[in-house]
């Protein structure tokens, strides 16, 4: 089961063996979390360091997880397990068979006390007790005292240079003197010159050995600070842990609690959403204000807002479809008790219970984009490419508006999955997902409206938990093209942050800019995504834009907040102003009364126990016939986590994500065998619809759809499709 690849010296041997030589690798099993229980992992023992890693082939690339065995404890369980416990955190270990065991505990054993040795610390680190807490003051000083030996060294290190030059001038004197009554002065000098050379090496050395000493004197007392602090951080997560439960409980014995206070509720839920207290995490003010200031000039010019209303003439073909989904169940599962251990991971790579999941798919949501395709619709039949440039504007911020409640995390697609959505009778549009890649998450998307546009893109999940919030940081661009006028817009999404993960109610921000370029008329609009911040008067969740034609020329202002509406401005007349931060002039714009692009629809009744989906999220999910058999409809885990029944979505989910996994692993063994027989290399999964191509436009690399897929459905042949589910 191990690989000894160096033999260990005994634990009791002398001589300063150093640890960097000895390594030791096998396989153990790790415990992971109570969903998937103990995990075959590749250890290897080196230099002090226990590492692991899922495979073999990963010791090239990825590294799962280090342990520091200088400070770590070794405990021997019962039935082949060991555990280690370091820097606060444990980790259970169990081998296959007693003996493996107890080479395991022999080897970790043996380098424990290699690398305890050759940091000096056999002697000395018991002999006191541990410091209670380290002293600045004393902290201050000993950094003093060593200051004050380096500048010894350094004036005894000046001297020695200075008295060295002068006893080699002397010498070379005396062997070029050629009387002995000038030998005898010279001689005298020369010793001199010698004696004082003398001197201040043995200053020089003396210096040397007070600043070692004054080195490993500290050393040993800021090892145990160390340590001491590790103890602290440890028992501060716990306290942690502790209040997270307590929370939960009390705000779900408030929830349940008889309704006596309903009086001040609805102020209650609007302020929940900016709550003030000392554990909420909040950016600080932007000192890069928008640099430019408008005011509104007087024009009786009258300008209407447009706006698709659902109910209006062109709405009503559509067909009936669910307004309502089961409610929620109310089950209570502590995210932090789950997440403390995976600070710094990304998102997709956590193993998550569905309880934290909401039930649909990255395809889907990724579909719910469309939500405001009218946006499009009414942009296609602009003649002005600037009016079009504010409307594709409005449609990139509105993607965003169905997230200020949208807290839970999508289902991650398996690799392969699709999702499709015709809305040909009633939006005019067929829009179809793909899953093309798994680690990391990629999902290429394409959208046909018969009302004068396409859209396309692919975008790539980078997603990291930060320990208080977790950031969503999408990657890759959108491509839109309207077919009268060749118009190629292109932009990409801004970073989603999730906050109040420890404590507190969880709310959503969203930040950043987007640059959103026409690439045929080179027009370009700047938008601005204000981070919240306590600190700042500004109306949360705002956002601000300039449209400006090819010469750099601002036309049009937009402004407004990406969960309710966007206007734009005409902008009549621009000069410089004063006031701007840091001696900068702002531009004051003079504008037309503003028209309003967007407004985001009101939420479906009882939204709040549907998850807060919109009206068209509620039918993302809805059962489909004709559909592909890869369909994010037809996940099993997704079905019953909507239908309640989470326990059982649980199980699927971890069927279904462990027969990936066995799928990746048969991949990469087909791979791994077709090099190791000098065959063509197997380049591993590829879409079914959709295909890498370079895009003329942007010169970029990009999946677009090869096409077939209506094709398929309408002839109901499914034959190529994998069966993942």
């Amino acid at each position: 089961m191990s690989e000894p690849v160096k033999s260990l010296p005994s634990p009791t041997s002398s001589g300063g063996h150093p640890a960097g030589s000895d390594t030791y690798k096998g396989w153990l099993y790790k415990w992971t979390n109570y969903l998937k229980g103990y995990q075959r992992r590749w250890f290897v023992l080196s230099n002090g360091l226990l590492s692991y890693y899922r495979t073999q082939a990963e010791m090239a690339h990825t590294c799962r997880g280090t342990i520091t065995l200088a400070t770590a404890h070794i405990e021997v369980g019962d039935t082949c397990h060991l555990v280690l416990t370091s820097g606060g955190r444990n980790y259970h270990l169990k081998a296959t068979s007693d003996g493996e065991s107890q080479r395991w505990v022999s080897a970790l054993q043996q380098a424990k006390a290699n690398t305890t040795h050759m940091m000096h610390q056999s002697d000395d680190s018991g002999d006191e007790a541990p410091v209670p807490q380290p002293d600045r003051a004393l902290t201050q000083g000993a950094l003093k005292t060593l200051a004050s030996k380096l500048d010894d060294l350094s004036t005894c290190n000046e001297l020695i240079g200075k008295h060295g030059t002068a006893l080699q001038r002397s010498l070379s004197e005396l062997e070029d003197l050629r009387t002995a009554t000038d030998g005898t002065d010279k001689l005298k000098t020369v010793n001199e010159r010698a004696t004082l050379f003398r001197i201040t090496s043995n200053a020089m050395i003396n210096a040397c050995r007070d600043f070692l000493d004054v080195a490993e004197t500290h050393s040993r007392k800021w090892q145990r600070a160390l340590q001491y602090e590790r103890e602290q951080r440890h028992h501060l997560e716990e306290t942690i842990e502790q209040l997270a439960k307590q929370h939960n409980s009390l705000e779900r014995a408030w929830r349940e609690a008889p309704s006596t206070h309903s009086d001040g509720g609805e102020r209650r839920r609007e302020g929940d959403a900016s709550d003030e207290n000392e554990d909420t995490e909040f950016f600080d003010a932007m000192e890069d204000s928008p640099a430019f200031i408008t005011v509104t000039a007087t024009d009786h010019t009258q300008h209407r807002s447009v706006r698709v209303d659902p109910g209006s003439d062109n709405m009503q073909r559509r067909r009936v479809r669910r307004s309502r989904i089961p409610d929620k169940p109310n089950y209570s599962l502590n995210l932090w008790s789950i997440m403390k251990n995976c600070i710094g991971k990304e998102l997709s790579k956590i193993p998550m219970p569905v309880n934290f999941n909401e039930p649909l798919s990255m395809l889907q949501r990724l579909t719910e984009d469309l939500e405001y395709s009218d946006l499009l619709d009414r942009a296609a039949r602009c003649e002005s490419s600037l009016e079009q440039m504010c409307l594709v504007a409005a449609f990139s911020v509105s993607s965003y508006s169905t997230t200020i409640h949208r807290t839970a995390k999508p289902f991650n697609p398996l690799l392969g999955e699709t999702y499709e959505l015709d809305r040909l009778d009633d939006f005019g549009y067929r829009s179809i997902c793909e899953q093309v890649s798994h680690h990391p998450p990629a999902a290429a998307h394409h959208v046909m409206s018969q009302r004068g546009w396409t859209l396309w893109q692919e975008i790539t999940i980078d997603s990291k938990f930060r320990g208080k919030y977790i950031s969503v940081m999408p990657l890759g661009c959108i491509h839109l093209q309207f077919h009268s006028s060749g118009n190629h817009y292109v932009w990409g999404k801004v970073t989603s942050t999730v906050h109040n993960i420890i404590v507190g109610k969880l709310w959503i921000d969203q930040s950043g800019d987007i640059e959103i370029v026409n690439h045929r008329t080179k027009d370009t609009c700047h938008l601005k995504f204000v981070p919240y911040s306590y600190f700042s008067r500004d109306l949360p969740r705002k956002v601000t834009g300039v449209v400006a034609d090819s010469e750099g020329t601002a036309h049009h202002i937009l402004s407004g907040t990406w969960d309710e509406k966007m206007e734009s401005a005409k902008i009549v007349e621009s000069s410089r102003g004063c006031g701007g931060s840091e001696g900068k002039q702002k531009t004051v714009y003079q504008t037309l009364q503003p028209k309003l692009l967007w407004k985001k629809y009101p939420l479906p009744e009882n939204a709040e126990n549907m998850h807060f989906f919109s009206s068209l999220a509620l039918t993302l999910n809805e059962p489909e016939e004709g559909v592909a058999p890869t369909d994010s409809r037809l996940r099993p885990d997704q079905r019953l986590m909507e239908s309640g029944l989470w326990d059982e979505a649980n199980a699927h989910k971890q069927r279904l994500e462990e027969r990936q996994r066995l799928e990746r692993r048969k991949r990469e063994a087909q791979a791994t065998q077709a090099l190791e027989e000098g065959e063509e290399e197997i380049t591993g999964f590829q879409p079914l619809w959709f295909e890498r191509r370079t895009d003329d436009s942007t010169g970029e690399s990009t999946y677009v759809y090869r096409g077939g897929y209506w094709e398929s459905k309408d002839r109901q042949d499914w034959s190529q499709c994998p069966d993942i589910f």
